[in-house]
């Protein structure tokens, strides 16, 4: 295998997988999920994105074949400059993909924090009413500003109306077991 072969084979595998992935993401076939362990600071931006993802390896692959094959195709330089050339085009393109995906698809992610979906402690509101006796109602709360909703019952047994602000004291099982607000703040 000659040099252009090599460079031809690199671009034609980036860009399988680029449209592996768009095809995959239109028609919703299933994930393949590699992990790349790049020890510490591996990350895009401090985001939690993997800097060696298989897109940026395939917009590597795709931008290294593509500028090896056209400057080993259409110049007589040297192996090593059109080598060192085609990997800088291959840095180029990457870095493209992953300062696409930390600026402008990741900018409003923030990171996850255990503690912030703990759901003892949560303020809500009754949205589904309770009855008296052990029954099942729901209520609604905010959360990393969305609006959620869970499963309740009555911490003491009793009927909680629609509208009537809780507080969950205990969550198992996935059922929040709340009391009054208003019980709460008067003992």
């Amino acid at each position: 295998m000659n040099w252009l072969d090599f460079y031809f084979t690199c671009f034609a595998i980036g860009g399988g997988f680029s449209v592996l992935a768009l095809l995959g993401g239109t028609f919703h076939a299933p994930h393949v999920h590699l992990h790349v362990h790049t020890g510490h600071g591996g990350h895009a931006g401090g985001r939690g994105g993997a800097l060696f993802n298989m897109g940026t390896i395939a917009a590597f692959l795709l931008w290294f074949g593509a500028g090896g094959y056209f400057i080993t195709r259409f110049e007589t330089w040297w192996f090593i400059w059109g080598l060192l050339l085609a990997m800088l085009f291959g840095l180029i393109g990457a870095s493209l993909v992953v300062w696409f995906i930390a600026r402008v698809l990741m900018r409003n992610d923030i990171a996850l924090d255990p503690a912030d979906y703990d759901m003892i402690g949560v303020l809500g509101q009754v949205t589904s009413p309770i009855r008296e006796g052990g029954g099942t109602g729901e209520m609604t709360y905010s959360q990393q500003g969305r609006r959620c909703a869970a499963s309740i019952r009555s911490e003491d047994g009793r009927s909680l109306p629609k509208g009537t602000e809780v507080i969950v004291t205990r969550y198992e099982k996935g059922v929040a077991y709340v009391q009054g607000f208003d019980e709460l703040s008067r003992s």
